[in-house]
């Protein structure tokens, strides 16, 4: 079953467990039914592709998608994870803003 995320897409986040740990990244896809995030630069794997008449074939490495529960922001301020939290400015927008330093997120 699918949750709220509270990670979208073209967020900076860092991988905070796995083979990938420590290392940051821009997230280029959100899988919501699944839970899963796709981010550029992590969790890359090799693909063979047959060549066709519009591509050459070979081996590639492309990113595969990666849970959610292992990446966390990234805090605008000091660059390390952090956790996110809900808040509405004082025009009414609601906006998303970095725990760790109180720096809004969403602009």
């Amino acid at each position: 079953m699918a949750g709220k995320l509270r990670i979208k897409t073209k967020d900076k986040v860092v991988v905070i467990t796995g083979r990938d740990k420590g290392k940051t990244g821009e997230v280029l896809k959100v899988l919501v039914k699944e839970n899963r995030v796709v981010v550029r630069g992590i969790n890359l794997v090799t693909k063979h592709e047959r060549q066709t008449t519009q591509s050459q074939g070979g081996i590639k490495e492309i990113e595969a998608p990666i849970a959610v529960s292992n990446v966390a922001h990234v805090d605008p301020r000091s660059g390390k994870a952090t956790r996110v939290g809900y808040k509405f400015l004082d025009d009414g927008r609601k906006v998303r803003f970095a725990k760790r330093s109180g720096e809004v997120i969403d602009l």
